[in-house]
């Protein structure tokens, strides 16, 4: 009987244009996965366990073998991959016949879709009229913006980042350090959800990484009126620096690529947002009016509604 090492180099040779195409999938999903959270390969091989030069061969489409092994069992079981490793409960039937109808939809189709169901199945829409979440990379401006906004608007500012270090008594340095970012998010669901029960009306100025959890993300999409403050690269970079805080960029000459390439991988998540405000080449106070113009049309669109 062949060794399972012996296994892995048969399948290896035995590869052909439609395994390779599959791995290369797998390596892109991963170097996304990685680029949208702003993790290096260094970062993410201490937090799994996994070895720089394994995570790199993934990335460049080089996976195990035993990838591909576990993808011929799920098609010949007519299942997905995820559904024979993942640790959740099977899908409810109808979910399952959701999520195929919903992969048959062109995009502006899916778009609808979400925005119906979010219609018929979420909160109340005057339930997120008073909360108003800033999303963005660092050096957007939501810090600011949102401090100016909760004094204009007489209503709470609340920096999520910090309600985290509050919840667990430590700096957001020492959670990742100590326990990384899978508890990191844990925590920023748990204070999002209490900062959602707590204030019916506030400004809430989020992690530039939170659109990347989805449960997280759609929770503040459906309980409030999310902003995007986006700005150039060199803006975001300009603005990082004066701070004296390259988080989640590596400090050193590459620092302004990684910063692109998190920016271009968030860009379509950023861009589920209610509405957009590009403070590149606007000032403070230009920043600010636009961000209340788009607060008092929300509230008027509301309003005209009811």
């Amino acid at each position: 009987m062949p060794s399972p090492t012996e296994i892995a180099s048969e399948q290896r040779r035995g590869e052909g244009p439609a395994d390779e195409a599959y791995l290369r999938r797998v390596g892109e999903r991963v170097r996304l996965g990685r680029a949208r959270r702003g993790m290096s390969r260094k970062i993410l091989s201490k937090a799994s366990g996994v070895s720089e030069r394994y995570l790199a061969e993934l990335e460049r489409g080089a996976g195990n073998a035993s990838l591909l092994v576990l993808r011929q069992i799920a098609d010949a079981l007519g299942l997905e991959v995820a559904q024979l490793i993942g640790d959740q409960q099977e899908r409810p039937i109808d979910l399952t016949l959701a999520i195929h109808q919903l992969e048959r939809l062109s995009p502006p189709e899916l778009a609808e879709a979400r925005r119906l169901l979010a219609q018929r199945f979420g909160k109340p829409s005057a339930a997120a009229q008073g909360r108003i979440a800033l999303i963005g990379l660092r050096g957007a401006g939501k810090t600011t913006l949102g401090l100016l906004a909760a004094q204009a608007l007489a209503v709470p500012f609340v920096e999520l980042d910090r309600e985290i270090e509050r919840a667990s008594g430590m700096e957001l340095s020492e959670i990742f350090a100590t326990h990384g970012q899978a508890m990191y998010r844990r925590l920023e669901r748990q204070c999002l959800e209490t900062i959602i029960e707590r204030f019916d009306r506030a400004v809430i100025a989020t992690g530039g990484s939170l659109v990347t959890e989805p449960s997280t993300y759609d929770l503040l999409l459906s309980a409030c009126f999310v902003v995007w403050l986006s700005a150039k690269p060199d803006e975001h970079m300009g603005r990082v620096l004066a701070q004296g805080d390259l988080r989640p960029m590596a400090e050193g000459p590459q620092a302004m690529d990684d910063l692109k390439i998190i920016l271009e991988s968030r860009t379509a998540l950023y861009a589920k947002a209610d509405v957009e405000i590009n403070t590149s080449d606007k000032n403070e106070a230009q920043a600010f009016a636009a961000l209340l113009a788009a607060v008092a049309q929300r509230n008027a669109a509301a309003n005209a509604a009811s």
